[in-house]
């Protein structure tokens, strides 16, 4: 008996073990580039790209730290802590902003606000000169990640202000501070933790973005590896970069990480009074979070409704619905496969909960913390190389698995790992040990116990593992852009394309399409966040 357990102790630690490696596999390629450093390369991106790419990306992180955490605390502090007109609506409707990619943000944005943009040519035609600031530029790009970022930094200060109740307050008046005092002397530092860790998960999308910072011209680690891959055709030059980036994100990983553990919810004795506000402090406090609502969600949602409804009789065509098709084709394959691994990734760690598979398990749920562009490089250095190998033993003339789906399922499948495998384990954990005991007295076939015991408890989270991978892989951009045959594009892939060319209304209906879907997972986590 003790040997059989034994004997499946090993085998799951080998099955776990060859699905990390699976998933571990682009990053390492990535990093193996390390080990032959060429002196001309990093010449030249010394000379020609690294300056600019490091100038750029220390401004949009610290745009969005300044925008987005401002914005995010505030917003939470105003919606947790006080009660006001629409209060109830804004506080579910400050999170709209999630089902939104950064790079229809970004394109709405610019087609609304550049010199050629719907707002100056307006106010051109009636005899109004206003010529805006150059929205081409970092400061245009900061204010757009931000506004599509600041709920991570919204929902988890809301959680902070929440857990600490009036507690804040009171704790402040009985010291003598004004409200304003106490926010900054008292909530403020024991929601900092919390702040913070929404910041970090704002500033590593930040680095992961390619489809807004595309659209503001401006040249990014991920924009580089994109042009060091297709416009030099040098898959070395993008995988240094590639490199590169996977240091700076792995850094920020484990500070948010440390910042994690710091977290602790504040007994709030069910006291979640809010003060309600009146005179011009209410006026003031429905006035801004209309204003932010209508800027992050409402205003592009109408203005990609307008472009719609002028172009829809040329878009809505034959070719778009082969959008739609490639689009739900591949976001399908991928949640199934990426929910079949998770499950049985869940069901062995559940079984075997060693440290090493612990361990194991957390190294291939990585992949969601590097970047899309990163992952389709490492995924396709080793194809590359397997059709080169074929070709030059006389097996195939062309290659043969470069642009398949099958390099593009591999990228997705390591990018959004976790985003299958955490609803599925937290439900799977909803099961207890004396509830198993009980299925095992009652029946002898492990058929019926999964049927009856594991499958009902189970399903639940399998469901929504594949609905919220199906709209992530919806809305994924460079994987889908970078691996793809020649021909083959999806929703986001249009996108792209049309937004390259200027044609901004052109994209608007994958947009939108991309943003009905991506209300999906929105709307799950609104009905798991607090309704009061």
């Amino acid at each position: 008996m003790a040997f059989n357990i034994a004997k499946q102790g090993l085998i799951a630690k080998l099955v776990l073990g060859l699905i990390s490696l699976f998933m571990l596999l682009p990053i390492l390629i990535v990093m193996r580039s390390w080990l032959e450093p060429m002196a001309d390369i990093w010449q030249h991106l010394g000379q020609y790209i690294l300056p600019d790419v490091l100038k750029n990306t220390a401004w949009l992180l610290l745009l969005v730290t300044l925008i987005a955490g401002s914005l995010g605390t505030y917003l939470a502090w105003l919606t947790s802590m006080y009660r006001f007109s629409g209060q109830k609506f804004f506080v579910w409707a400050l999170m709209l902003p999630f089902a939104i990619p950064a790079y229809v943000l970004a394109f709405v944005s610019v087609g609304l606000f550049d010199y050629s943009g719907v707002l100056q040519t307006s106010l051109r035609s009636i005899g109004i000169s206003w010529s805006f600031t150059q929205i081409r530029s970092v400061w245009g790009a900061g204010v757009a990640l931000s506004l599509v970022f600041y709920p991570y930094v919204y929902l988890l200060a809301r959680q902070a202000f929440l857990s600490q109740g009036r507690r804040a307050l009171e704790a402040g008046q009985m010291l003598g501070l004004t409200q304003r005092q106490a926010f900054f002397k008292v909530a403020l530092p024991q929601a900092l933790p919390w702040i913070l860790g929404g910041l970090l998960l704002t500033w590593m999308e930040t680095l992961a973005d390619f489809g807004a910072v595309s659209v503001f011209n401006l040249n990014t680690f991920t924009t580089a590896i994109y042009k060091a891959w297709f416009g030099f055709f040098s898959l070395t030059t993008a995988a240094q970069l590639a490199a590169l980036l996977i240091i700076t994100v792995f850094i920020f990983l484990l500070i948010e990480r440390y910042w994690q553990k710091k977290r602790s919810y504040l007994p709030s004795n069910g006291q979640r009074q809010r003060q309600t506000l009146t005179g011009f402090s209410n006026l003031w406090a429905c006035l801004f979070c209309g204003f932010i609502f209508m800027l992050s969600f409402g205003l592009p949602i109408i203005q990609l409704a307008l472009w719609v409804m002028d172009n829809y009789h040329i878009d809505l065509d034959q070719r778009f619905w082969g959008f739609v098709a490639n689009t739900v084709s591949i976001a399908s394959a991928t949640a199934c496969a990426i929910a079949l691994l998770a499950l049985v990734m869940a069901w062995l760690l559940r079984q075997f909960p060693s440290r090493s598979n612990q361990l194991l398990v957390a190294l291939a749920n990585l992949g969601y913390a590097v970047p899309g562009t990163v992952l389709a490089v490492g995924v396709f250095i080793p194809i590359a190389w397997m059709d080169n190998r074929l070709i030059a033993s006389g097996i195939s003339t062309t290659q043969v698995i470069s642009g398949s789906v099958i390099v593009m399922l591999m990228a997705l499948a390591t990018r959004f790992m976790t985003v299958g495998f955490q609803p599925i384990d937290r439900q799977l954990n909803r099961l207890t040990p004396n509830q198993e005991q009980a299925a095992t007295q009652l029946s002898d076939s492990r058929l019926q116990r999964w049927r009856r015991i594991y499958l009902p408890v189970i399903s639940p989270g399998v469901l929504t593992a594949i609905i919220m991978v199906f709209v992530e892989v919806t809305k994924e951009m460079p994987i889908t852009l970078m691996t793809r045959r020649q021909g083959w594009d999806t929703l986001a892939v249009r996108v792209f394309e049309m937004t390259s060319e200027g044609m901004y209304e052109r994209a608007a209906l994958p947009s939108l399409t991309i943003v009905v879907v991506g209300l999906i997972p929105v709307i799950l986590l609104i009905k798991q966040s607090d309704k009061a």
